[in-house]
């Protein structure tokens, strides 16, 4: 089997890539950690530069890879296929550098029906397995036929329960559909499911000292909550006066359609009571569409449930944090919101690009079509 070597910069850590294997997966396997996310070519994430030799891309969509930023020499390298001994330029991911993704069973403790397309399941390991994770990072949940799920961990490590994953009802989803089939569900409690993780980038930096902002649109709630539980239990939103370390003020902005989509929203708001330096910004970007009409009152002509703020969540911090240069942000939820956010941010509110931090849902629907 024929390989070629890859030299990573500036960390000068090498390694093999065999025939008809990615560069992101090699460098996986030997527990080297490359930004990423998806891993299908539509996230983005482990967008990188080739500083010498070429690859061949497997699909990918537009927005995670343009024709004119593949001319000018950058890669996807969750789909980028070496064609000669490579150099490329990446950040690693040091805290999570050398963690090998690992397979594992867990078992179906618990199903909690946040909502009526969002479930709630906490899931338990055998007494003999740990899953080492950050806060922030996801797992793939191996299906029969070897079909895969990306799902974010939605619950803080080290806390030795249940882990916990936040699953929206996707309509003709292979795996939520099995577990939204109220009347004949055949992945269910008790049930058993397959795990490999932990996998992604996306992870709380707990060294650093900027304040953080906290974005998310929908179930991309999940692995923001892991991240604020993590800040909260260690104290990072808070003086240290042992350590001289300043507080790092924290303020989340949870984005969704209708009020109803904000499915835990009590549990941000409990946050903002109890903590210091945090603050809870719930953004609807229809807030009257789940307003029931009446025969005797139309939605359009009585007072709205919604007196909070409206439009993009984005946006809404664009408006609040015009000047992003101090602060890092942790972004997660469908595509179209993290790019937007990316964007905006850096282009308009002088957003580091080594200070963002995301993850984006892409669903079935998001991946590039074969042969794209």
């Amino acid at each position: 089997m024929t390989s070629h070597k890859v030299l990573v910069q500036p960390s000068g850590r090498e390694f093999s890539v065999p025939s008809k294997q990615t560069v992101l997966a090699a460098a996986l396997h030997v527990g080297i950690t490359l930004p990423h996310g998806c891993r299908n070519g539509a996230c983005g994430s482990c967008k990188g530069k080739v500083l010498s030799g070429h690859v061949q891309h497997g699909p990918h969509t537009e927005a995670a890879l343009s024709a004119e930023e593949e001319a000018a020499g950058l890669a996807l390298f969750c789909c980028a296929h070496p064609q000669t001994d490579l150099v490329i330029e990446a950040r690693i991911a040091a805290a999570v550098d050398g963690v090998v993704p690992r397979k594992m069973p867990a078992r179906i403790e618990h199903i909690e029906w946040a909502a009526k397309d969002v479930a709630i399941l906490s899931l338990k390991l055998p007494a003999s397995e740990h899953l080492l994770y950050r806060a922030g990072q996801y797992v793939d949940f191996i299906l029969p036929h070897g079909v895969r799920r990306s799902y974010s961990i939605a619950s803080m490590p080290g806390e030795g329960g249940p882990i916990e994953f936040h699953i929206r009802h996707m309509v003709g989803g292979t795996f939520t559909d099995a577990l939204f089939d109220l009347a004949a569900p055949t992945v269910k409690e008790r049930g058993i499911l397959r795990l490999e993780g932990p996998l992604g980038t996306f992870f709380l930096r707990e060294a650093d000292s900027k304040p953080i902002v906290l974005l998310a649109s929908g179930t991309g709630f999940a692995p923001i909550k892991a991240i604020a539980e993590t800040i909260f239990a260690k104290g990072l939103h808070r003086d240290d006066p042992a350590t001289g370390r300043r507080a790092r003020p924290v303020v989340l902005y949870w984005g969704a359609r209708t009020r109803a989509d904000l499915y835990l929203d009590a549990l941000p708001r409990r946050w903002e009571d109890e903590q210091p330096n945090f603050r809870y910004v719930p953004v609807l970007s229809d807030p009257d569409s789940d307003i029931p009409a009446s025969d005797a009152q139309s939605a359009a002509s009585r007072e709205p449930v919604w007196t909070g703020r409206t439009g993009l969540v984005h946006q809404a911090v664009m408006v609040d944090l015009p000047d992003l240069s101090g602060f890092q942000v942790y972004a997660c939820g469908v595509p179209i919101m993290v790019q937007s956010a990316h964007r905006d941010f850096v282009a308009h509110c002088g957003m580091r690009e080594e200070d963002f931090f995301s993850d984006a849902f892409v669903s079935k629907a998001d991946l590039p079509a074969a042969g794209a």
